[in-house]
């Protein structure tokens, strides 16, 4: 049953989202004695710290969702829902391309194509609710630390 409440609605839709998400790339990213034998910045954040801030991250998409969903038309949903859809398939595609298929450059190009994914999350979003643009800002910001991150791996595992 869908809330009759609009914020509620996308409340719950965004928490489910995010659960999947959650569930789908933690189960991508194991961590092997390949992830373990790279080279990695001294910056790095420690392993147990990701599932963490993945959390937090999550949490501020699903408030960011649930505040634009208030306030969208029914075409504006649309729009958010497509551009959730393929930010979700991009999210998940990195995990599986890192650490599944073990090719962390051809996933930091994925993580271009991700990271633009949540730019378009939030102009989405921010023509609807500036509110809900700015609940999308941690997700940007983690994905870009984490593109560098990806990044450096990269340069120092050639």
């Amino acid at each position: 049953m869908i809330p009759d409440n609009p914020f509620t609605a996308g409340l719950v839709g965004g928490a489910l989202f995010c659960v999947v998400l959650g569930v789908v790339g933690g189960r991508l990213t194991p961590l092997t004695p390949w992830y373990d034998a790279l080279k990695k910045p001294s910056w790095k954040p420690p392993d147990w710290a990701f599932g963490l801030i993945w959390t937090l991250v999550f949490i501020a998409l699903t408030t960011a969702i649930a505040y634009a969903w208030e306030g969208a038309t029914p075409s504006q949903r649309t729009a958010m829902l497509v551009a959730l859809g393929l930010n979700g398939i991009l999210n998940i595609a990195w995990s599986g391309i890192f650490f599944v298929m073990r090719k962390p450059a051809l996933a930091f190009i994925e993580l271009c194509v991700f990271w633009c994914s949540i730019v378009a999350l939030v102009v989405v979003f921010g023509a609807i609710n500036t509110t809900a643009a700015l609940f999308l800002l941690p997700y940007l910001l983690w994905v870009t630390a984490a593109g560098v991150l990806n990044f450096q791996i990269v340069q120092m595992n050639k």
